[in-house]
């Protein structure tokens, strides 16, 4: 029997994928989580997306906050929290722990749930700790819901400095000078870990740079110039992390590549040259997000420098099992050796941060950079791949 003539019921529109932005965090770099969550959500394609943006406090309660991201920016050097912009204090969002089941649910004490509608995809724009370290990841991927960035491992590797500079010799990229004070150490003898520094000053010269091992966004990172600064630096580091790293200083230029992930694999962009800042001993928390130092896009480099340059972020990201994005970090020596610094899984994403910034300059503007992403954690599956 033909159904030319038979009357065809209307088709159901297609509901546009949901995107939760998750941001904040129990981290040092909440803040600047926030701001980044802020240009996220101004920015990302209301027509092909509906948001849902969830703050993480700096306890680590689950809020449901407001579509608001003009008011998610640095203001008179402050940056802004989760806390600030939580629609409840009380109330928490809980994601879906069953994988058959992506529906996000609100609630308050004394209230009946509320359902917040399913969720297709997280954009998990959290820095350091509990966040950008692989935990967030093992939650998403017992969830069952895919995720914008790095999976766990690459996640976990791509914090702790220390792991993430031995998968890079493992795989053949020249690394810098570096010794490690794991907790233990000093806990049971201050004395043998403070001489261990010591030494290694001694081998590699000052200054040093004594820096959390599992943080970001130079935050806790100091530059000592001789002895007398080492007992400060190293406790300034311990606030953060008890586990800190002591790097050589090396003599050459900071150079910076973004690596995104395309339909046909991991590219490059254009890389950028970090100058050094007027007004600070280096390119600091402080240079970076307050005052906001700018870098140079594209770098100044030659041809053969910018496509070597280029080759190893890639590099790097396959080393560590990257996906989505990478923010890799090379110093240019003074003999001419790219020696990789660190890479950063979910480098920072506000209008002046410098991943952004590579991109536009290669050709992908902040909104499509948004949506290659989005669209790359809808293409992959979780679980193992």
């Amino acid at each position: 029997m033909s159904t030319e003539n038979l009357p065809q019921s209307p088709e159901q529109p297609s509901r546009k994928p949901r995107v939760a932005v998750v941001f904040g965090g129990r981290s040092s770099e909440h803040g600047i989580s926030v701001v980044t969550a802020g240009a996220v959500l101004k920015a990302i394609d209301r027509t092909k997306y509906d948001v849902l943006p969830i703050g993480i406090t700096s306890d680590g309660r689950w809020a449901l906050t407001a579509d608001e991201p003009e008011r998610m920016a640095i203001t008179d050097r402050r940056t802004p929290t989760v806390d600030e912009l939580a629609e409840s204090h009380e109330g928490g969002v809980v994601l879906p722990v069953d994988p058959a089941n992506r529906e996000v649910v609100y609630s308050e004490p004394g209230s009946v749930p509320k359902a917040l509608g399913e969720v297709d995809v997280v954009f998990p724009v959290l820095h350091g700790p509990y966040g950008e370290d692989g935990t967030l990841q093992g939650l998403l991927e017992l969830s069952g819901v895919p995720y914008v960035g790095a999976g766990v491992l690459a996640s976990a590797v791509g914090q702790d400095k220390e792991y993430m500079k031995r998968v890079f010799t493992s795989f053949g990229l020249a690394v810098g000078p570096y010794v490690v004070i794991r907790p233990r150490e000093w806990a049971q003898d201050e004395s043998a870990a403070r001489k261990k520094i010591v030494d290694f000053a001694g081998e590699h010269g000052w200054p040093l740079f004594v820096k959390p091992a599992r943080a970001g966004s130079s935050i806790g990172i100091t530059k000592v110039d001789d002895l007398s600064g080492l007992d400060e630096a190293i406790a300034e580091a311990q606030a953060h992390d008890p586990k800190i790293l002591v790097e050589a200083a090396l003599r050459g230029r900071e150079i910076e590549c973004g690596v995104l992930e395309f339909e046909d694999g991991p590219r490059a962009s254009v890389p950028a040259e970090i100058p050094p800042p007027d007004a600070h001993a280096y390119y600091d928390f402080e240079a970076k997000y307050i005052d906001s130092t700018p870098g140079i896009v594209p770098a100044p480099l030659t041809e053969e420098q910018t496509a070597e340059v280029r080759r190893l972020a890639v590099e790097a990201f396959e080393a560590a099992s990257c996906e989505g994005l990478v923010r890799a970090d090379f110093f240019l020596t003074e003999d001419g050796e790219f020696v990789i610094n660190e890479i950063n899984t979910m480098p920072g994403f506000t209008p002046i941060s410098m991943y952004p910034q590579m991109w536009q300059a290669t050709g992908v503007g902040y909104p499509e950079l948004i949506d290659r992403l989005v669209r790359a954690a809808l293409r992959r599956p979780t679980g193992l791949r």
